[in-house]
């Protein structure tokens, strides 16, 4: 199952306005598209305009076993908030973990590692029926993803479609205040970013707002999207 660059072109001709990529999409792809949340600080904007065009669409959460538990919680309700109907937790298989994290020490001394095993392998698993993945990502995030286009080819016959990539943090803030949209519990504590618990921490006010993903580590990206 491959993207054709028809369906491609019909996105692109949908403009830069979100909702309307996102429609689009659903349309032009349908069943085959799925949205990858990580229900994370900015990601209630994302996911109130997916359940604007329609709650049923496969909403894909990596479950690494290692998120924070308000993270959990706020995955819940903010489903149950919006009334998505098909929110999808991607475990990586407990086989897996038992033989190359045993003791689930992995990402204090091999952090990639521990990325291809809790996301990287899962995700890729999950989204063999799913040649159209949209991510919540924006090119304001991070020195990776200043090139990162709405459209934006991941691998033979795959592309990834992030229909928020030009907007701002203050854009985004400004619309989940205007839709009264739940906020993540940690983003008023000093997590703009949050990823697994053992890897994120709190950042500065002028900080890069991925700053708190694995400190300290030659590490900005977990794996499952390239640098654009």
């Amino acid at each position: 199952m491959t993207v054709t660059q028809q369906q491609i072109a019909t996105i692109r001709n949908a403009g830069s306005d979100a909702s309307a990529i996102l429609r689009a999409a659903a349309i032009a792809l349908e069943g085959e598209l799925a949205i990858l949340s990580s229900f994370g600080a900015e990601s209630a904007l994302l996911l109130a305009l997916v359940a604007d065009i329609d709650p049923s669409l496969p909403v894909l959460f990596l479950e690494t076993g290692m998120h924070f538990p308000e993270t959990l919680d706020y995955r819940r309700d903010l489903a149950r908030t919006l009334g998505l109907t098909n929110v999808r937790d991607i475990h990586p298989p407990e086989k897996e973990l038992e033989q190359r994290d045993p003791q689930s020490q992995l990402w204090a001394f091999d952090p990639d590692a521990c990325c291809q095993l809790r996301k990287v392998e899962p995700l890729d698993l999950a989204t063999l029926p799913f040649p159209a993945l949209v991510t919540g990502r924006k090119r304001s995030q991070a020195v990776t993803r200043h090139r990162m286009e709405i459209v934006e080819p991941d691998g033979e016959g795959r592309i990834k479609i992030n229909p928020l990539a030009d907007w701002t943090a203050e854009e985004i803030d400004a619309e989940m205040t205007r839709r009264n949209l739940p906020r993540h519990p940690l983003a008023e504590k000093g997590y703009p970013s949050i990823g697994c618990e053992p890897c994120t921490r709190p950042v500065g006010d002028h900080d890069d707002p991925r700053a708190g993903r694995w400190a300290g580590q030659n590490k900005v990206e977990c794996g499952i999207h390239k640098p654009a």
